[in-house]
């Protein structure tokens, strides 16, 4: 993929603009965004026990969520393509389906304990079963602990890495094994699980029945005309494949998925992405952004105060460099 000029989206560069932050961004972008896992990044990467999880359906809706396993779980293939296995859960496969609409997703990985330090993945996302990925990758590591056999695979196509510094990443110490007790991985136990921890189930009579907000991005479509169909939000690349999982979302395997597509004003659509040519340009994006909406975001921003000139420390710089990729 080529590198684009300036990473990020119109919206921060808006922000960074009215804030007076933008040299300093500029700075990390080229000192710091990459487009692949360098030797540290996939060093760093092959440790770690845990990441934090971001998709998005293709109305924008989001979903955050965490996943773990043993150090390994998450396997970089090359320096351009990571994968991660999906384990037994509770069955509602929220991250899955989001792919299976919207192929973008983040990782941030974080190391509380070792180093103190984070690291960002973005990219593209496909979802592979587990008997495919390992036809195609026979030396995947095959766990011997029942929670921890992968259902499915997904595979990520490495767009954005780059770090997150540890000046808000608090120190941890891990628990000795004898302390913490046996873990319950895979369990279908509902009290080892948490339980009713936050007594949502004791509420559950008691609720009416759950509905989405039927204003659905309304934080995308604000800039747009009101009487813009929703069909303009389906104009951007479908998911790669679309096979069933178990009667579920697309996976790879089988056909696109008509009108599966990120939201055209979500996605990041520009001349350095493969995708552009499958919905607006970044140009075009831009031009519809009409007046009210960036009267909205000036007065928002009309309330910060721009940050008063600092000088960047070096303590971070260096961890994840660059000319090492």
């Amino acid at each position: 993929m080529p590198r684009q000029e300036r990473p990020g989206s119109d919206g921060e560069h808006l922000v960074q603009q009215r804030l007076g932050t933008t040299k300093r961004a500029d700075r990390f972008y080229g000192d710091q965004v990459l487009d692949h896992l360098n030797v540290r990044m996939q060093e760093f990467v092959a440790r770690q026990e845990m990441f934090f999880l971001s998709t998005a359906d293709r109305h924008g809706e989001c979903d955050a969520t965490f996943r773990a396993g043993p150090p390994g779980f998450v396997q970089v293939l090359d320096a351009r393509t990571l994968v991660y296995p999906e384990y037994r859960g509770n069955g509602v496969m929220a991250s899955v389906g989001n792919i299976s609409e919207n192929p973008r997703l983040g990782i941030l990985m974080v190391d509380f304990t070792r180093d103190r330090i984070g690291l960002h993945v973005n990219g593209r996302a496909r979802v592979v079963m587990d008997e495919d990925m390992r036809r195609q990758h026979p030396g995947l590591p095959v766990d011997p602990v029942p929670g921890r056999r992968a259902q499915l695979w997904v595979t990520v196509e490495v767009e954005e890495a780059y770090i997150h510094c540890a000046k808000h990443i608090p120190h941890l110490q891990k628990v000795p094994a004898q302390q913490r007790g046996a873990r319950a991985w895979g369990t279908d136990d509902a009290k080892r699980k948490g339980g009713d921890f936050f007594g949502a189930a004791a509420e559950a009579d008691q609720r009416p029945p759950f509905r989405r907000s039927e204003r659905r991005n309304e934080h995308l479509r604000g800039g747009l005309h009101e009487d813009t169909d929703d069909a303009v939000y389906q104009e951007a690349s479908p998911v790669h494949g679309g096979g069933p999982v178990h009667g579920g979302g697309p996976v790879h395997g089988s056909g696109p998925v008509p009108g599966s597509g990120t939201p055209a004003a979500a996605s990041r659509v520009g001349p350095a992405y493969p995708d552009a040519s499958r919905g607006p340009g970044r140009d075009d994006f831009v031009e519809e952004l009409n007046a009210e909406f960036l009267d909205r975001v000036e007065r928002v921003l009309a309330r910060a105060q721009p940050r008063r000139p600092t000088e960047d420390g070096p303590e971070f710089r260096g961890w994840f460099d660059r000319r090492d990729g």
